[in-house]
């Protein structure tokens, strides 16, 4: 990868002084060349960017064309090599300060966070830590952590950013439970199918101090609203709508359907 992307540099760099040089008219795509050329400069612009400085381009360029040229270069490939790898160090470890920052102001949040939701009524508090209240009750079946299990879900952080929902999706998601976070193993494992609750997962019950791509940061306490739709492989059960809200067609279907059920009478 580093190789297509120096080579990537080389070309859209030595391109750069060569216009430079020779004063080149405006930029015109019309050839295939042109296109190629300039759809190659827009990965390796996006690429530049990610290296969080400014690079100083009449070095790069000069560098380029040295080698182009085979110039004498101004600094031998150990010198180079050295240079690269204490950026890249450098980098690591201003990224590595940043999340350790981010990490212990995620941490005071969340333990303020969850130290009142613990005070709300109907919040209940497991001996690990987890936080859950009842939204809808219902009676019947419980998973065990070795049982499939399908569930519609919605996921947010403290501050109320939704990061993740299958509602939205419009499709609930399926999966062993002994293979999600520590916090949803207990907490689904607490309701029965058809029920709904809401789970407040300290850090260490979901993603801890390294966080969970660019939208759970370190030592984030998550929320997640929970629906328990099914376990096994049960197709899930469809929500029961009241008399008072069917269509008359609804009603006379269902009717008919409770009829069909019935037992012949002997």
């Amino acid at each position: 990868m580093k190789k297509v992307f120096i080579l990537a540099c080389v070309v859209m760099l030595a391109a750069c002084g060569q216009q430079e040089e020779k004063k080149a008219p405006a930029l015109s795509l019309d050839s295939d060349d042109a296109k190629l050329g300039y759809a190659i400069g827009m990965d390796i612009g996006q690429s530049l960017k990610t290296l969080g400085t400014d690079l100083d381009r009449a070095a790069m360029i000069a560098a380029i064309n040295d080698r182009l040229d085979n110039a004498e270069a101004k600094m031998s490939m150990e010198d180079a090599s050295k240079v690269k790898q204490a950026f890249f160090v450098k980098q690591a470890e201003k990224k590595a300060a940043e999340q350790k920052a981010l990490g212990e102001k995620n941490k005071t949040a969340g333990e303020a966070f969850l130290a009142e939701n613990a005070k709300k009524e109907g919040v209940s508090v497991t001996a690990s830590g987890l936080q859950y209240s009842v939204i809808k009750a219902a009676e019947g079946a419980k998973p065990a952590a070795t049982d499939k299990v399908t569930v519609h879900y919605v996921g947010t952080l403290i501050d109320g950013t939704e990061f993740d929902s299958s509602v939205a999706r419009g499709e609930p998601i399926s999966f062993p439970l002994n293979g999600v976070i520590k916090g949803w193993q207990e907490g689904v494992q607490l309701m029965s199918v058809g029920s709904k609750y809401k789970l407040v997962l300290p850090s260490d019950l979901a993603y801890g101090e390294r966080g969970a791509g660019p939208k759970i940061g370190p030592n984030s306490v998550l929320v997640f609203e929970v629906e328990l739709l099914a376990i096994g492989d049960a197709k899930p059960a469809e929500a029961a709508k009241p008399a008072a809200d069917m269509t008359p067609a609804e009603a006379a279907a269902k009717a008919i359907q409770e009829a069909a059920d019935k037992p012949a009478a002997k």
